[in-house]
């Protein structure tokens, strides 16, 4: 007969917390994923609802391609788009995703008009706390990436302005607004 000892309760009850808070932490990536997938697959469904203009979204962030790519053969133009979604008050954007998108349209030197664009979606909630929002206007942005600066990390604000990350530093960036072929929900000037 095999005696077995009877685990203190608090072991259990640590174990339960830390399957709980990886649960917690699974299905608020899964949010974030579900968000991003929605912005892109918006920012696909407007192109196509203009004349002129053929838009895809590409996949997985693992496979080294854009968010979604976006031509206009008639106008000869060609925009790879890194599609940012959120309810906070800064959105993030990895030097490496704009590297990439920054590759793909050299690559594609035919289109004489070729940017890459930033597409932020700032959420009509705002994250207060975990789990608790607060309402604010949805709005959107479409910054065209300057070609001249250099690729770092960068972060877009609620209020549309554009920093670059160095060493722990923001340093704000000026980048267009990009005029697109279909309806935004950009703020209007005051």
């Amino acid at each position: 007969m095999v005696l077995r000892h009877k685990r203190p309760s608090f072991t259990i009850t640590k174990q339960k917390t830390g399957e709980k808070s990886i649960l917690n932490n699974q299905k608020a990536a899964r949010t974030r994923r579900q968000r991003g997938y929605q912005w892109e697959d918006t920012i696909v469904k407007r192109f196509k609802s203009t004349s002129d203009w053929k838009a895809f979204r590409l996949g997985s962030p693992s496979i080294a391609l854009p968010d979604v790519l976006a031509v206009n053969t008639t106008n000869s133009t060609i925009f790879t788009i890194e599609a940012k979604s959120g309810t906070s008050t800064s959105l993030p954007v990895p030097a490496d995703q704009i590297e990439r998108c920054l590759d793909w349209i050299k690559t594609f030197d035919i289109y004489k008009k070729r940017n890459v664009l930033l597409a932020f979606k700032f959420l009509s909630k705002k994250r207060i706390g975990v789990g608790e929002y607060e309402s604010r206007e949805l709005r959107e942005y479409f910054k065209i990436w300057d070609e001249s600066l250099e690729i770092t990390d960068c972060v877009c604000t609620y209020e549309g302005k554009f920093f670059a990350k160095i060493d722990g530093t923001r340093k704000e960036l000026f980048l267009k607004e990009c005029k697109m072929p279909f309806k935004t929900k950009q703020r209007t000037s005051a």
